[in-house]
């Protein structure tokens, strides 16, 4: 029986970390050696991490690219590696070394270059043009690059009907809601259609606004799941593939005997790797193993915390600190921060002004005690009344409004940053995707920060998660009246979210149609919302674009986030309605 042993790296890379990297590629090549694997894959730009960026504009940190791939190259002895880099010739190319033996036997470019939503590779990198495919004895494979797959005539397609009948694709794919299980069944169905194994890698980890979730997994000839890698977690992902299946199923398929009888002859180009034969040697539960994927919740969950712990680690903060307001959103980050980077590392500061509720500290202590985490206290009442005096000749006679409201979010704001300057904290900032969509939010206020958690989570999701954590944790995480007391910023007497704003269970809905689904106006009432609310909505949302543009990074969990995903013009007169 012809069997292959393969290993996937599913690592986390940081991005212009070449020593780390390089020290993180050769540990695992050394693991998957030791499994007794021929092939180790790891992530798409897993030298460089991904996405560089405008570092790719620097000749320097090309450079320092290869000459990593170099110190890669030496380490490699019994064993094929395909690892993620930049290639520079006429231009730079994303691309996958084939390294065996200490020589780079061959180098593929990425063939489709992503160039929409979060993804900006045209701006960077040349297309590449060969489909090569790879020769082991008696066994061909194929390797190519993320988006490669993705199309059904792409390079999968040449390399298996040019005889590869294991298609290795490294990927670099960023998390969404439900992404996993839509990767999986359009492989199944690239499996099913060429008659191969496909072993597709992905990194994960956190790079900014992106998490990357990994779930690695090799789908075979058939199109079913025969391994899995862990998600939002580093793994090794060994399996023995049969590869004598493939063969067979091909004997029953005269359809593809036409097409590859049709095949171009030389448009694909046969590469041999002569290798040294070595013993597999065994390993526990190596065959077919599968890790389950997440239920909806804990997937966005785990996609939050690994978001918010890379962003801590990968910066070089010390610790967080977040603004507790004894409200859903601060509970919800600063529990969060606990599983990320650990409750000695998490601070919360609460910052009472005239219109805090009792309730609101009660709170805001019950969830200090129940995470485990320092709480400080710092009244404003002082310095509000300070700038109130200041202000009073300026104001008088003017009715007081949301300046006065907004004077408290923006003293809380200086206090937070003061924090994070004295102790080198990173301030979480705590609003969510309805409040930054609708602009409620105080600039300079609630919205300062270094990074925002919520940023793409709902209003709703908010409390799905918040409920989801007390179950899955069988006990009072959250206190129980947070999550069912009235949202209100307590900015003045019995002052509610609602006041301003429709139910955030209407609210939802039509920020999803507006901003992820784009729909028309007429679509949006069809969702059950009266015109005036709809248009205000509408009008909020695009009318505070401004405020978003200076809103922190947070981590993008949606189809469509702001910022990377959805761009819309400050100055925009256009209402649609």
């Amino acid at each position: 029986m012809r069997t292959l042993r393969i290993a996937l790296a599913q690592i986390n890379p940081t991005v212009g970390d070449f020593k780390g990297n390089v020290s993180k590629i050769i540990k695992y090549i050394g693991m998957a050696e030791k499994s007794g694997a021929h092939i180790v894959l790891f992530p798409e730009l897993s030298i460089t991490g991904y996405p560089p960026e405008d570092l790719l504009l620097k000749p320097k940190f090309i450079e320092d690219n290869l000459e990593a791939l170099k110190m890669v190259q030496k380490r490699v002895r019994n064993i094929i590696a395909i690892v993620g880099f930049v290639d520079r010739k006429d231009d730079i190319y994303n691309a996958a070394a084939v390294i065996y033996n200490g020589k780079l036997i061959d180098t593929y470019h990425k063939i489709y270059l992503p160039n929409y939503g979060v993804f900006d590779e045209v701006r960077y990198f040349q297309a590449g043009t060969r489909y090569p495919v790879y020769k082991i004895g008696d066994i061909c494979f194929g390797v190519n690059i993320c988006e490669d797959i993705w199309y059904p005539e792409g390079p999968a397609r040449l390399q298996a009907l040019a005889g590869a009948e294991l298609i290795i694709n490294i990927n670099a794919s960023p998390y969404r809601i439900g992404k996993g299980r839509f990767r999986e069944n359009m492989l199944s169905v690239r499996a099913l259609d060429n008659i191969v194994v496909v072993a597709y890698i992905n990194t994960i980890g956190g790079q900014d606004e992106l998490v990357f979730d990994g779930g690695s997994f090799i789908i075979d000839q058939n199109g079913y799941v025969i391994a899995r890698g862990r998600q939002f977690k580093e793994d090794l992902i060994v399996a023995d593939l049969n590869l004598d299946a493939v063969k067979m199923r091909r004997l029953h398929a005269p359809r593809r005997r036409q097409e590859v009888i049709k095949l171009e002859k030389g448009s694909v180009e046969e590469i041999t790797i002569s290798v040294q034969k070595h013993e597999k040697k065994a390993v526990a539960n190596l065959f077919t193993k599968a890790h389950e994927v997440f239920e909806p919740l804990e997937e966005i969950y785990e996609a939050l915390v690994l978001g918010t712990s890379d962003y801590v680690k990968k910066n070089g903060f010390k610790g967080v600190v977040v603004g507790q307001s004894g409200g859903v959103d601060s509970s919800l980050v600063s529990t969060i921060a606990v599983d990320a980077i650990g409750k000695e590392n998490v601070t919360g500061l609460f910052m009472p002004a005239p219109y805090t509720l009792k309730e609101s500290r009660e709170d805001a202590y019950a969830l200090a005690h129940n995470l485990g985490i320092k709480i400080r206290e710092v009244p404003i009442d002082s310095v509000f009344q300070s700038y109130l005096n200041a202000l009073k000749k300026e104001f008088s006679g003017l009715p007081v409004d949301t300046s006065e409201e907004n004077i408290q979010a923006r003293i809380r704001g200086n206090i937070l940053m003061a924090f994070s300057n004295k102790f080198k904290w990173l301030v979480l900032t705590t609003g969510n995707k309805s409040e930054m969509s609708v602009g409620y939010a105080t600039l300079y206020g609630d919205m300062a920060g270094g990074f925002a958690v919520l940023k793409d989570v709902p209003k709703t999701m908010v409390y799905e998660l918040c409920r989801w954590k007390n179950q899955k944790e069988g006990r009072v995480v959250i206190p129980e009246r947070v999550l069912w007391k009235e949202p209100s910023a307590e900015l003045k007497t019995n002052q509610k979210d609602t006041d301003v704003l429709p139910p955030y269970s209407l609210l939802d809905p039509i920020l999803r149609a507006y901003i992820e689904d784009d729909k028309g106006f007429e679509e949006i009432l069809s969702l059950g919302c009266d015109i005036e609310s709809a248009k205000k909505v509408v009008r909020m949302v695009d009318t505070s674009e401004y405020k978003r543009r200076q809103a922190p990074p947070g981590i993008k969990i949606t189809q469509r986030a702001f910022g990377r995903d959805r761009r819309f013009p400050i100055t925009n007169k256009y209402r649609g309605y």
